[in-house]
């Protein structure tokens, strides 16, 4: 299955080199044979992680041997996350704790990330099936302004920076994702140093739409937040995840997408692009698009064009309908 996966990806492998891409997809068992199990090389590194349940030791040995074979030396990091959360809660033999500990400089599209294949989260810090996104961002963004919500580390941020985007902001709650942004903002050359946000995406994006976050609720005082001026921004990448709640506002991509959308709708400029990505994969394309559009009307907007960006080959679906839907709307 391995070899099956690998042999199909070779267009795609001498593309992603040619770009100065070392980190990919091996192997999308969900689609190619071995369901809750996926292969990963970044840079120096494979990782392999299980999300259905565990993976023996002699298959774990049978995969650590094909990486050897395709990169000798190469060690493989197997993180089991089957378990409760998706807590990577495996051990590891002792001669691998080094290297699955190590901070590693890894490529994509000639822009350097961090990558440390165990750390106190449990997700990989850069989304590889986020790669196609990230080059047509960097396509569009010379020259314009770009809001990154859930930026999490700031993928999209660091490369709309590197290809001259005048300003970036970068917005997401979480301290431990943002300082692995910064660190990746310190790997590059760039000509303008982007802004590092740490706050909930209700009252930040609120605030930048102009819409303002009240300080109270019912009489209930809410958490502080970072003040933000009102702005309007060329580019909008909106990547939420499926579901998240705080005292602010809940995020649920199956029963209220609009609440997110309307205001970082209202934060791009007219004439601006917004991009919007959906991971639920019940969740069909073009319905969740129509929704969009009547979301838009009902702001006042209009969405002028929708463009989709499939994921690279390396993520496969079986219906050419991959779980991660995302769209490109000229608004």
């Amino acid at each position: 299955m391995l070899a099956r996966a690998h042999d199909a990806r070779e267009p795609l492998l001498e593309r992603l080199q040619q770009e100065g891409t070392d980190c990919y997809r091996l192997f999308h068992g969900t689609v190619e044979g071995w369901p809750g199990v996926t292969l990963d090389r970044y840079g120096a590194l494979a990782l392999l992680q299980s999300f259905h349940a565990p993976v023996d030791s002699a298959a774990v040995d049978a995969v650590g041997a094909f990486v050897d074979d395709l990169h000798p030396g190469m060690p493989l990091i197997y993180n089991d996350r089957s378990g409760r959360g998706s807590r990577v809660s495996n051990p590891l033999p002792e001669a691998l704790c080094a290297p699955a500990h190590e901070l590693r400089t890894i490529h994509e599209h000639g822009v350097r990330f961090r990558f440390q294949a165990r750390h106190a989260g449990q997700d990989p810090w850069l989304f590889l099936d986020l790669r196609a996104a990230r080059r047509r961002i960097m396509a569009e963004a010379a020259g314009r302004s770009v809001l990154n919500l859930f930026s999490y580390t700031c993928g999209i941020g660091t490369a709309a920076a590197r290809a001259g985007a005048t300003f970036v902001m970068n917005v997401d709650f979480a301290e431990s994702a943002l300082r692995v942004g910064k660190d990746n903002a310190r790997l590059n050359e760039l000509a303008h140093r982007p802004r590092f946000v740490q706050s909930d995406f209700f009252p930040a994006v609120r605030q930048l739409a102009g819409i303002g976050q009240p300080q109270t609720v019912r009489g209930k005082r809410l958490p502080p937040f970072p003040a933000l001026a009102p702005r309007r921004f060329d580019l909008v990448f909106l990547d939420p995840p499926r579901y998240a709640k705080s005292p602010f506002g809940v995020v649920d991509l199956v029963r209220d997408y609009p609440a997110l959308f309307k205001p970082a709708l209202l934060a791009t400029a007219e004439g601006g692009t917004l991009v919007c990505c959906n991971n639920v994969a019940e969740a069909g394309a073009e319905a969740w698009l129509e929704q969009l559009r009547r979301s838009a009307a009902k702001t006042g907007r209009s969405i002028r064009e929708a463009e989709w960006i499939a994921p690279d080959p390396d993520f496969p679906s079986f219906d050419a309908r991959p779980p991660l839907k995302t769209v490109i709307l000229r608004v």
